[in-house]
């Protein structure tokens, strides 16, 4: 007869290294972001290299997460929250590769911005940067903790974010037609800022994640008022 207590004990020590990959996965991504747009904002083109570089380990956790709940799935046959944890473990790990994406893309067009005379529109970018690196850390801070309330918060947090973005798209298309020798500096900000608010939309996928993981709730596209309503319906 198999010794269940064994098995359970490897069971658990497997979701516990699965959800530890995943914390570190996030913290690596953080760090490519604000790497990439520090690097940016005091022209240290070293910070932008090194958020290039460390993209290779976010790839890599991802794969491994990937491979070991894979194996949980196909040795464990969790059920319940086991799975659920599972399941939400490997959308958090793709959402934060996509992070890290965004914070490589963002270090190359800042290499290219810091080839070129210093111009001072790069301002523009730290409160958006601001704002994705808040909601980021809370849409962890939410999945880590089992937090549905703040991950309900970052709805309208991200809408902030998306008018930030807009107005600040709208004040770089005004200086691309107003100063014609500084447009591709102009356009690599543009994208930036897109990455920014890309940035946002992945940390909500992440807290509707852990609102998954914390109520069976699927609230992915709902909004704030269907996603409470749906969590509601869970419980």
């Amino acid at each position: 007869m198999p010794d269940s207590t064994h098995t359970l004990g490897n069971f658990e020590t497997a979701l516990r290294e699965a959800r530890e990959s995943v914390f570190r996965m996030a913290s690596i991504a953080e760090q490519n972001l604000e790497h990439s747009i520090r690097g940016l904002l005091t022209r240290n083109s070293e910070l932008c290299n090194e958020a290039i570089a460390e993209d290779d380990e976010v790839n890599a956790l991802e794969r491994k997460i990937d491979l070991d709940s894979f194996h949980i799935l196909m040795r464990y046959n969790p059920v319940a929250s086991d799975l659920r944890e599972v399941i939400a473990g490997m959308r958090v790990a793709n959402n934060l590769e996509r992070i890290s994406d965004e914070a490589q893309n963002i270090a190359r067009r800042g290499r290219k911005i810091l080839r070129k005379p210093e111009i001072s529109e790069v301002v523009l970018i730290e409160p958006l940067y601001e704002k994705a690196v808040s909601l980021l850390r809370d849409g962890m801070k939410s999945y880590a903790e089992g937090d549905t309330d703040l991950a309900l918060t970052l709805y309208d947090r991200d809408r902030e974010l998306d008018l930030a973005h807009n107005e600040v798209i709208r004040e770089l298309t005004k200086l691309i037609d107003k100063d014609s020798e500084r447009i591709k500096a102009f356009l690599h900000l543009i994208f930036i800022v897109r990455s920014l608010e890309r940035v946002g939309d992945h940390a909500v996928n992440i807290a509707e994640d852990g609102i998954f993981l914390e109520s069976a709730a699927d609230v992915r596209h709902l909004g704030p008022e269907k996603a409470l309503a749906k969590i509601q319906e869970e419980s």
